[in-house]
């Protein structure tokens, strides 16, 4: 149960079509569930935060992985697990074909119910080919709030006519996820060319004075253009969230305008 179908819940109990006593049962039951004595699944989050509990697959087993994702499944909240892998990622695979591994992402998504329209736009953009890693976490973690996202990659500062060439993309956009290594200079540039959020995400790409992401972070924190936030280094999770979530609220601003969205294909609600 998230937010959203709280709300309906609380609908349905002011139409006559769910009794109170049946509706203080359904949220009494959603807190918390053990799973296997390894893990305490957070089964409220979607109602605290909006979409449910996201898994950190580093440093489980596949068999715990399976065992957090079916709780989440039983209660009807779909799933999404980072940091997996390659040999989890296919174990989830055969388990549950219904779901989408990203090998690049290290990601293994199922997608929840039918969240409607998609809401809010965000462009994840990289400055090298090498970024991608950390910027197709980012995209899978946008799409599980139900954004529409673009990938813009290899439009670096080394050739910088690359990216006058995606502006239009970027200057449509609710909110920037710019993934760079090296200095970290791209998320300065894109910033001073567009009107929205920009959310940094340095990456440990960079030879020996790069000190894994160290300065790419720096150049990222000391940026001159206002509009820039950073997260972690190789955080591609943490940018491609926090973009979902400035995204979806101006996407539900537009649709409470009366604006028209395009229809989701069954994104799932997820959590932080």
């Amino acid at each position: 149960m998230d937010s959203h179908e709280l709300t309906r819940l609380f609908e349905a109990v002011r139409r006559g079509e769910v009794s109170p006593a049946e509706a203080s049962k359904r949220v009494r039951t959603a807190p918390l569930e053990e799973t296997g004595g390894f893990a305490t699944v957070d089964l409220h989050r979607a109602i605290r935060c909006g979409s449910p509990e996201v898994i950190f697959g580093q440093g489980k087993t596949v068999e715990q992985i399976v065992g957090i994702l079916r709780s989440l499944i039983r209660h009807g909240h779909g799933g999404l697990v980072t940091r997996i892998a390659a040999e989890a990622g296919a174990e989830l695979v055969r388990t549950f074909p219904e779901g989408e591994y990203n090998p690049a992402g290290r990601t293994f998504r199922i997608k929840g119910p039918d969240a409607g329209p998609k809401l809010g736009k965000v462009v994840v953009v990289t400055a090298g080919t090498s970024d991608l890693p950390v910027a197709e976490e980012a995209r899978v973690a946008a799409e599980a709030w139900n954004c529409e996202v673009t990938l813009v990659a290899d439009v670096g500062v080394a050739g910088i006519h690359r990216l006058f060439n995606r502006l239009s993309d970027l200057q449509d956009s609710d909110v920037l996820v710019v993934v760079a290594g090296m200095e970290g200079a791209l998320p300065s540039v894109v910033g001073g060319l567009v009107d929205c959020p920009v959310i940094a995400v340095p990456t440990s790409i960079g030879y020996g004075a790069n000190f894994g992401g160290l300065a790419a972070l720096l150049g990222m924190l000391n940026s001159c253009s206002s509009n820039v936030t950073v997260v972690n280094i190789d955080g591609g999770f943490n940018g491609g969230h926090v973009a979902g979530l400035i995204a979806r609220r101006a996407g539900q601003a537009r649709v409470g305008s009366g604006e028209k969205v395009e229809e989701s294909k069954g994104a799932s609600h997820h959590g932080d």
